[in-house]
């Protein structure tokens, strides 16, 4: 298991983007149908863009429709956490969080598709990318070096 991200505020706003900050330390929202993952079709792994906790497979991935990365399940359960979310006046949501470095990613519905009925609705400027194979070459080389880390669920 990877090791608990803290950083300050300052460092959070160099290492990030303005959106990725207003995001991923403020909670915020991208608009719908604008962010880089939202139609994305390449396989590989979605990664949180903050400190590189694995997050998704795109063998996860659907289209909701809703314009933005939607998930039905995580690559590794462990690596999100949930959190009451009562922001909305609308209603009270659950929101989803790194749980490496407690960023937010996004919110989780019950309206998703087989096999878990769930829609992991995640911000694309929340996520990183990295394809099968960098991913697969990564992962092996840290397991060669004995770096310990968890092996996710990956399909």
């Amino acid at each position: 298991m990877h090791d608990r991200v803290y950083k300050t505020d300052d460092e959070w706003r160099q290492q990030l983007s303005p959106e990725q900050y207003r995001v991923m330390r403020q909670k915020d929202t991208e608009p719908p149908f604008t962010g880089a993952f939202w139609n994305h079709g390449e396989e590989g792994v979605y990664c949180c863009a903050g400190c590189g906790n694995t997050l998704f497979s795109s063998r996860a991935k659907f289209d909701s429709g809703t314009g933005w990365p939607s998930f039905h399940s995580p690559l590794v359960p462990g690596h999100l956490v949930q959190h009451e979310d009562r922001s909305s006046f609308l209603r009270v949501r659950t929101e989803v969080a790194c749980s490496r470095c407690g960023a937010h990613l996004g919110h989780v519905f019950d309206d998703g598709p087989p096999p878990t009925g769930l829609r992991f609705c995640i911000n694309s400027a929340a996520l990183a990318f990295e394809s099968d194979e960098e991913f697969l070459e990564e992962h092996l080389l840290d397991e060669a070096r004995g770096d310990g880390v968890e092996s996710p669920a990956y399909e």
